[in-house]
């Protein structure tokens, strides 16, 4: 049981609110709650996350760790400075 005048005042039924928009309740020792990203907007949730392969690091990791070909990264170099 929780000791009296130490704990802050709980809210079952706090108000999760993003971009102005209530978008669930949850509990809470605040009676309201303004988020920038929540599941309903997250890249992950929504399925329109993109991995983007910033200065090779994909190839670097392939590399170190033995999964592709010596001359495999070569040839994908060249492809992508055709493009």
């Amino acid at each position: 049981m929780a000791k009296p005048d130490i704990h802050p005042k709980w809210y079952p039924e706090a108000k999760v609110y993003c971009n102005g928009e209530l978008v669930m309740t949850v509990g809470s020792t605040k009676p309201e709650l303004h988020v920038d990203v929540w599941s309903g907007n997250h890249p992950f949730f929504t399925g329109t996350q993109k991995i983007i392969d910033t200065e090779g690091r994909v190839e670097r990791f392939l590399r170190k760790y033995g999964m592709m070909d010596a001359g495999q990264g070569e040839a994908d170099k060249k492809d992508a400075k055709k493009k």
